[in-house]
């Protein structure tokens, strides 16, 4: 009989009920000790989506539930996915170990993240060489591991008698591939590996229908369930069938479309330029320094206490504080200098020499403006998604291909659906103070035409 005390149950819009594991034997760790963890729950105080929230209204979810459903995800992809690893890889560990450690690397995967996400990596932590992989692996390692070897239940299996979860494995599951990564790792971890950093991980399955329905985008953007009925793991690696790849293709399709209308908003961007400049006047009085060395500090470190920190510059005795202060307030009250005055989007932009740098890019945009508008305030914003990654890059080669006709398994990059797949999507738009006249954004638009062609097409009938 079931012993439904040992198990609980959280509701999500996502996935429905999420089990996890709330009472264990004597010496063991269960998932919720770890669930209720200062270095979890801090996530609830750190939004999934960096600062777009402050343009989708309905998008306040954070890193805390995105992590818990791709815990979920990561038992889902193990029941669908241990026969395959099995078989392919006989040593791998059993079925328990291999459910345990990949839940708990999804659960700890963010667990390094800082405020406003992965923007803070670009404008906090790049300055001391981190990352918030390497922040999450260092506190798993440090922080965490004397809990992790002693969890021994998930939902669907235990660990076999003798087995011990290794924190450096979950560390290493969790950590982008390089060039210098080391080769003695167990094959079957290989494998694993792939569900965290391929072309469909149970990170970015759950949030792309997490802030697609999370943001009003789509209620379901993509059919996680047949893209899991048919995933496996081959001799060459993570393989779909190819009955699978029109789930993958609109996978990849549902994500691109997040990243143009959700995470490339054009307000959301004036925010993050604007929080650009005013972290790179603030991030001293911020925080004390790197991370590494105020782990505590970091724990306590969230969206929440910034805002709630800035909020009081004006009272500062600080002299710095209090010049910074006004700015903070504006980010507060949603008051953004920028305006977007004009866009173009192109696809596969490698050839255009001229949006390899924003720079660039304004500096040829005011050598068409007329003479009398060419020293007019503006920025110059190029964000960029990468659809289809490099198959050199040490991230890539993580996926492949299984035809049936020819029973053959092939590089995924093969396949004429994937290849149709545009390698990346890049944005220029340009933005003008919040006051500029209109006439200013019009001059934009003839500039940006000029510069790279206008958008402007009409079809042959009614169609």
């Amino acid at each position: 009989m079931t012993d439904y005390q040992r198990e609980s149950l959280c509701h999500d819009p996502i996935h429905g009920y999420i089990p996890f594991i709330s009472i264990v034997d004597a010496g063991e760790v269960s998932e919720r000790t770890l669930l209720d963890h200062p270095w979890l729950q801090r996530l609830r105080q750190i939004h999934q989506l960096q600062t777009a929230w402050w343009v989708y209204p309905s998008a306040e979810h954070t890193r805390f539930q995105h992590v818990v459903g791709a815990m979920h995800l990561a038992s889902r992809a193990i029941e669908s996915l241990y026969e395959s690893l099995q078989e392919t890889c006989p040593d791998a560990p059993s079925r328990g170990y291999v459910e345990c450690l990949t839940r708990l690397a999804a659960l700890l995967h963010d667990v390094g993240h800082g405020p406003f996400g992965h923007f803070f990596d670009a404008h906090f932590l790049k300055d001391y060489g981190l990352t918030h992989e390497i922040l999450g692996s260092h506190i798993i390692r440090n922080e965490l591991a004397p809990l992790l070897r002693q969890v021994r239940t998930c939902p669907n299996s235990k660990l076999a008698a003798g087995e011990t979860i290794d924190p450096e494995q979950i560390a290493w599951l969790i950590t982008r591939p390089t060039a210098n990564d080391t080769t003695d790792v167990p094959r079957w971890l290989v494998m694993l590996r792939s569900l965290f950093c391929g072309l469909y991980t149970v990170d970015n399955m759950d949030f792309v229908l997490r802030d697609a329905y999370m943001s009003g985008y789509s209620e379901r953007a993509y059919d996680l369930d047949r893209l899991l009925r048919y995933s496996f793991f081959s001799e060459k690696g993570f393989t779909i069938h190819q009955r699978g790849m029109n789930a993958l293709v609109r996978f990849r399709q549902a994500r691109s479309e997040l990243f143009r209308a959700v995470y490339f908003h054009r307000t959301v961007r004036a925010i993050d330029m604007t929080l650009k400049e005013l972290f790179r006047d603030s991030k001293e009085l911020l925080f004390p320094g790197n991370p590494l060395e105020h782990l505590d500090a970091y724990q306590r470190f969230t969206e929440w206490s910034l805002l709630v920190d800035v909020a009081t510059w004006h009272e500062s005795s600080d002299s710095r504080k209090r010049e910074l202060a006004p700015r903070w307030q504006a980010i507060l009250s949603r008051q953004i200098d920028w305006i977007a005055a004009d866009e173009r989007t192109r696809v596969d932009p490698a050839a255009a020499e001229v949006l390899r740098d924003a720079n660039l890019t304004e500096f040829a945009l005011r050598k068409v403006l007329p003479a009398e508008l060419r020293d007019m305030e503006m920025m110059v914003d190029l964000p960029q998604h990468i659809d289809r990654p490099d198959p050199k890059t040490p991230a890539a080669g993580q996926n492949f291909l299984f035809r049936s006709a020819t029973q053959q398994i092939r590089a995924l990059t093969d396949h004429e659906l994937y290849k149709h797949l545009p390698v990346s999507q890049l944005v220029c738009r340009v933005y003008l103070p919040a006051d500029a006249p209109k006439s200013h954004s019009t001059a934009i638009a003839s500039a940006l035409d000029s510069l790279l062609g206008s958008t402007s097409e009409d079809d042959l009938t009614n169609m």
